[in-house]
């Protein structure tokens, strides 16, 4: 979402700096429904208890998100849009390269200490770069504390909203008074706000169904690759 609303905020006029602080802003917004509406139907579809785990990580999550979200806005822009990139690959990678192992061996143990670490780590990006923190969480939880593709997907749509809540206080607040678009809360534009939500919250269901049908080596070969596309993207490499 905040790609895709950025590029087409730039294509009306609106100037590449605003254009990526609503696009993060709004983004953040527009993920707490989102996530939700998945959220529900990964908790009745799971196997294992991901509600636990998700609200653990997702109540440290609200205070990285909010302290990424006010620094974002002292951050030049391409800076960030370059930092987004670099990161979505490297986590890309990681993805095409993991092992078909049936099981994941847990290098972690989850308890409050490190789910408070992760969580605001997680939560700081993800406010940072105006995301809801899953394509840092999932591979965070497969990689580390052993969960399957599945059940780090399911996890997440617990956390996220809990991060883009901490975020997108701090877009509110930071764009509060400033010259922007009309119907906006500081850089959340409530037009793009609504329009997205109308569709995101319905696919979102619909996509958590459709991730416990498919093979996870798919899953996370997919996940991977619209990643690399949207940091070629975010790096410029791209030309559409």
């Amino acid at each position: 979402m905040v790609p895709l609303q950025y590029f087409a905020l730039q294509t009306i006029g609106i100037p590449s700096d605003l254009a990526f602080r609503i696009a993060l802003g709004t983004s953040l917004t527009c993920i707490i429904p989102t996530s939700l509406s998945g959220a529900y139907t990964h908790v009745k579809e799971s196997k294992i208890d991901i509600l636990k785990p998700g609200i653990m990580f997702g109540v440290f999550g609200i205070i990285g998100g909010f302290i990424g979200g006010n620094i974002s806005t002292i951050i030049p822009t391409r800076a960030l849009e370059i930092l987004f990139g670099l990161l979505l690959i490297g986590i890309a990678i990681n993805m095409f390269l993991k092992k078909d192992d049936t099981e994941n061996e847990p290098k972690l143990k989850l308890n409050y200490l490190t789910a408070g670490i992760i969580g605001i780590v997680v939560g700081f990006f993800a406010g940072l770069l105006g995301i809801g923190g899953g394509v840092f969480i999932i591979p965070i939880l497969t990689m580390l504390f052993g969960f399957t593709m599945v059940e780090a997907i399911g996890t997440s749509t617990i956390f996220i909203p809990f991060s883009s809540i901490g975020g997108s206080i701090s877009y509110m607040l930071s764009g509060w008074g400033a010259n922007i678009l009309p119907y906006s809360i500081g850089y959340v534009n409530l037009v793009n706000f609504i329009l997205i939500i109308i569709f995101s919250i319905p696919m979102a269901h619909y996509g958590a169904k459709i991730a416990y049908k498919i093979n996870e080596k798919h899953l996370r070969i997919l996940f991977a690759i619209v990643l690399v596309i949207i940091s070629l993207k975010m790096l410029k490499i791209l030309p559409f």
